[in-house]
C-alpha cells in the first residue's frame, strides 16, 4: 500500500447512497484505526442524509460520527484517496475503470430501508473488515520499518 513508513493511508469508503455502509466504515475506522487510515466516505448516488439507524448503530458501539454527512462521490476526493474500498455491488473494475490499482471491493449488504437487526449485522461485518484492513496496514508498516 502507497504511503511513506509511519503515514496513514487515505482511504475512501464508497457505497451508493452514502447512508449507511460507508458512513459505517468511516466511523469505525476514525474510531478503530485513525493510527494507519485517514478515512472518507461518499455515494454514487448520495442520498444526502444519514438515517438515524446508522447512527444509533454506531452510537450504541461508542462510536461518534461528528462531522460525518451524505456527500457524492467526487473525482478529487477519488484522487487523493491511496485505497478506495468498493461496497457498491458493482465489481470495482467497472465502478472505479480509471482507478482500478486502488479499489479493494467489499460485498457487504445494504442495509437501508431494512430492521435495525440488520444494521446490526451489517456493522459487524464492516467493523470486522475495516479491523482486517487495519491489520493489513500496520503489517505493512511494520514491515516497511524493518526494511
Amino acid at each position: 500500500m502507497p504511503p511513506a513508513v509511519g503515514k496513514p493511508v487515505k482511504v475512501l469508503f464508497v457505497c451508493v447512497g452514502n447512508a449507511c455502509r460507508s458512513q459505517m466504515a468511516e466511523a469505525l475506522a476514525r474510531h478503530f484505526a485513525s493510527d494507519v487510515i485517514i478515512p472518507a466516505s461518499a455515494g454514487m448516488m448520495a442520498l444526502g442524509e444519514v438515517p438515524e439507524q446508522t447512527r444509533q448503530v454506531l452510537a450504541a458501539r461508542g462510536v461518534e460520527m461528528d462531522g460525518q454527512y451524505s456527500k457524492p462521490l467526487r473525482s478529487e476526493v477519488k484522487e487523493w484517496a491511496d485505497v478506495i474500498v468498493n461496497m457498491t455491488g458493482v465489481p470495482g473494475t467497472s465502478a472505479f475503470s480509471d482507478q482500478p490499482h486502488k479499489v479493494e471491493d467489499w460485498d457487504v449488504s445494504d442495509p437501508f430501508g431494512k430492521d435495525a437487526g440488520l444494521y446490526e449485522i451489517t456493522c459487524d461485518e464492516i467493523e470486522s473488515r475495516v479491523g482486517d484492513l487495519a491489520r493489513r496496514l500496520r503489517q505493512v508498516r511494520a514491515a516497511k520499518k524493518k526494511a
